[in-house]
């Protein structure tokens, strides 16, 4: 097939699939899976390995229309201290089954917008944490700020807290864009978050940008791509627009007569990936561009990239652990899901003085942990030796020949190459990692296709 021809592509592979950050997917998630769960994987989980915590937030001090996430808008400062007092109160739960002085590789705030928090209450769930873990040196503490509401005296605290990267969302500079998606947000406003923040010592910054949006183009998804390149920031993460008002109600406040269609989307995502390795960035895995010199970058080259709910990640540990409203934690033995809204999260936690606020999840079997290892090393390597993989793990060579034969219409079109068993996307195949992940997901069929975004 013509890769000049987006339109012929965007309608032969146009299909909704998950973003595969695990696998199960969110998506097979039940309430077959509860707090006893919870408790007996926090029990098993070996005293020396390292863990990486996620914290969520899910208070905003406006809602922008395209968000997906789990947030609301709560200016009171008592409930967002209230609501600390809980992210407290469920570390200290975790503690109890898992035990203390477990190290920490990792540790991500995300939201929502965490810097609502008043800083007295962000320092006492820190100082929690490090009373409950110990942080590695070279542990990547990162946050999500959102620039139009970063106090100023906020940079200094969070360096001081340990604080060592941001994530920034921008999605578009474009003021017709920011206006369809209620998200106005000068480049200014931007630049100077990022050079407070640099000025305090956080060095590692990442940048969000969103293409599919209402009313983008080519041309201005290009020079967004450019001049936020143009700050320097170490990584950026490329996302395309999911459009579920079905999940998220106040996405049905977005002009969606001025969406781009599937062919556009695929315009837009090729000029801001050539806007982007123009100015000297590197592809990693489907959406995430790195400065050759980062971390991330440097794991994609040596093959030690990972990837999980929080997307591409150098991070190794096995364990996830999430703490908040809708907060996810994954495991060997599956994964969890907190209750959602925080409202229902603040009920569990107030039910019992020791219960952990999971309502739904998934048990892996040994077929899901070997198909999520092939599904990882596909979405972070754009590649696998599946003869390696059997024998690496006793299984008969032929195991996954009927999911390889899936392949064979991208293969035909030049997008993955297929010798033996040893399967390896091009370049030109990234952009559809996600439908070469979908031929090793034995519960794809299962799903029901509106569940998931757009694979373009």
């Amino acid at each position: 097939m013509n890769v000049a021809d987006p339109a012929a592509l965007a309608a032969r592979y146009a299909r909704n699939l998950p973003r595969y950050t695990s696998y199960p997917t969110a998506a097979q998630f039940t309430d077959a899976v509860g707090p006893d769960d919870a408790r007996d994987w926090l029990r098993a989980v070996p005293a020396g390995d390292a863990l990486s915590l996620y914290l969520h937030v899910p208070f905003c001090d406006t809602l922008c229309r395209f968000c997906g996430c789990n947030t609301a808008v709560l200016r009171s400062a008592d409930a967002r201290a209230a609501y600390a007092a809980l992210l407290i109160e469920e570390l200290r739960r975790i503690t109890r089954q898992l035990g203390t002085g477990h190290r920490l590789s990792h540790l991500q705030w995300g939201g929502g917008t965490p810097t609502t928090l008043p800083v007295g209450t962000l320092r006492q769930v820190m100082q929690t944490i490090r009373n409950s873990f110990t942080l590695l040196p070279d542990a990547e503490i990162s946050i999500e700020i959102d620039p139009r509401h970063l106090p100023a005296h906020y940079p200094a605290v969070l360096h001081e807290l340990g604080f060592n990267r941001a994530s920034l969302g921008v999605q578009d500079i474009n003021p017709a864009v920011q206006e369809a998606c209620g998200r106005i947000q000068s480049l200014e406003q931007t630049t100077e978050c990022i050079d407070a923040l640099r000025g305090a010592g956080i060095d590692s910054i990442n940048i969000d940008l969103i293409y599919g949006l209402p009313r983008q183009n080519v041309q201005g998804v290009r020079d967004t791509a450019a001049a936020i390149a143009a700050l320097s920031p170490d990584r950026l993460a490329v996302f395309g627009y999911a459009h579920v008002p079905w999940k998220q109600k106040r996405q049905n406040l977005m002009p969606t007569g001025e969406l781009p269609d599937a062919t556009a989307r695929f315009e837009q995502r090729a000029a801001i990936n050539d806007a982007l390795c123009a100015a000297g960035y590197l592809p990693v895995g489907l959406d995430h561009y790195s400065r050759p010199d980062d971390r991330m970058g440097i794991a994609a080259r040596d093959g030690t990239l990972h990837r999980n709910f929080q997307g591409y990640t150098t991070d190794p540990a096995t364990v996830l652990i999430g703490v908040g409203a809708s907060a996810i934690s994954s495991y060997p033995q599956g994964m969890t899901q907190n209750a959602v809204s925080s409202a229902a999260y603040a009920r569990l936690m107030g039910e019992t003085p020791d219960g952990l606020p999971v309502v739904r999840g998934v048990r892996r079997t040994m077929d899901d942990r070997l198909r999520a290892e092939i599904i990882e090393r596909l979405m972070c390597d754009m590649g696998i030796d599946l003869d390696a993989f059997t024998m690496r793990h006793g299984l008969p060579q032929d195991s996954f020949d009927d999911d390889l034969r899936k392949l064979s219409g991208l293969e035909a079109d030049g997008f993955v190459i297929i010798s033996g068993r040893r399967l390896r996307v091009t370049e030109e195949g990234r952009v559809f990692l996600r439908h070469v992940a979908a031929a090793f997901d034995r519960h794809l069929d299962m799903d029901m296709p509106q569940r998931h975004a757009s694979g373009v």
